[in-house]
């Protein structure tokens, strides 16, 4: 299909404006003569069959329309499939989502103009993706994952999602008073750490949970996670330092450590109360988990 986009286009997100916003969209496109096939998702996790729907078509580039949780599932589905090399893919985004945290790290435009003038560009990197093993599933990640107190809140608290980054933080701060630490092994580098945890976070961009930077954030195709092991953590320790989780200085608390490493794994000790896993603001699982990473794996279009 030569240079034609295939776009998968999620009509949930943009917080029921998503009919007015697409018609801005198409409009744009057809202005700037990018040539595009699209489909909309229609039930969850739809994605990687239209990933699928679309390489077994000869598209190689796809945009993603939606937010965050529409561009992990693309992603998926370009990892999980085997019609072509997934790094002949190119992978452009349109942000319609509430949190939009992965296009923060590349600096890409919400504005619907200034997106697609980013696409018409066509400058690409490639990045790195992670890969989570859990005992009965697995899922790649483009952005953060994590396990603990991070994953309970995606459970519990994904529904508010729709009114926006603050209610990362609004949720965050309830779900601290209802979450029990647990004591996690981490094996990293060689290195067995066994301490009690409210998360363990593997990054390798550098914003998540509506725009905190909870990892000391280098470089999303260097080969590593940027891993943050929050220990014993308070109510209080987060409550005093909530700029600190915007602007990256909660890295540097006491009771923080952080790492780099390809891969790592998390055996949680309490096997009765299994801590939640979540990779780029989506519910993977419960357990323990490895996390290996498959360097410059996905092409990515970026300004």
């Amino acid at each position: 299909m030569g240079t034609s986009w295939f776009i998968i286009a999620n009509p949930v997100a943009g917080n029921g404006n998503f009919k007015k916003v697409w018609f801005k969209i198409q409009e744009e496109l057809k202005n700037q003569h990018i040539t595009f096939k699209y489909v909309k998702t229609a039930h969850a996790n739809h994605e990687k069959e239209l990933v699928y729907q679309a390489l077994n078509q000869g598209f190689k580039h796809i945009i993603s329309v939606g937010g965050d949780g529409t561009l992990h599932h693309i992603i998926n589905g370009i990892m999980s499939q085997n019609i072509v090399d997934y790094k002949e893919v190119t992978v452009g985004v349109i942000p319609l989502g509430t949190g939009n945290d992965w296009v923060k790290t590349y600096g890409i435009s919400k504005d619907i103009k200034q997106a697609i003038q980013i696409i018409k560009h066509k400058k690409t990197k490639y990045q790195d993706i992670g890969y989570l093993e859990l005992e009965n599933t697995s899922s790649y990640f483009n952005n953060v994952a994590g396990i603990g107190y991070d994953g309970y809140v995606v459970n519990k608290l994904n529904k508010l999602k729709r009114f926006g980054p603050i209610a990362y933080l609004l949720s965050g701060i309830a779900g601290l008073l209802l979450y029990k630490k647990t004591v996690f092994t981490i094996e990293i580098e060689d290195k067995i750490i066994e301490t009690k945890c409210l998360m363990t976070l593997f990054g390798i961009c550098k914003y998540s949970a509506g725009g905190m930077q909870l990892t000391d954030y280098k470089d999303s195709s260097n080969g590593l996670f940027d891993v943050t092991i929050a220990k014993n953590l308070s109510f209080f320790n987060l409550l005093f330092s909530i700029k600190k989780l915007y602007n990256g200085e909660i890295v540097h608390h006491k009771k923080v450590e952080t790492h780099l490493s390809n891969s790592l794994s998390i055996t949680p000790k309490n096997t009765s109360d299994l801590p939640y896993i979540q990779a780029d603001g989506e519910l993977i699982g419960q357990g323990k988990v490895k996390v290996s990473l498959l360097e410059k794996a996905i092409q990515i279009v970026i300004p």
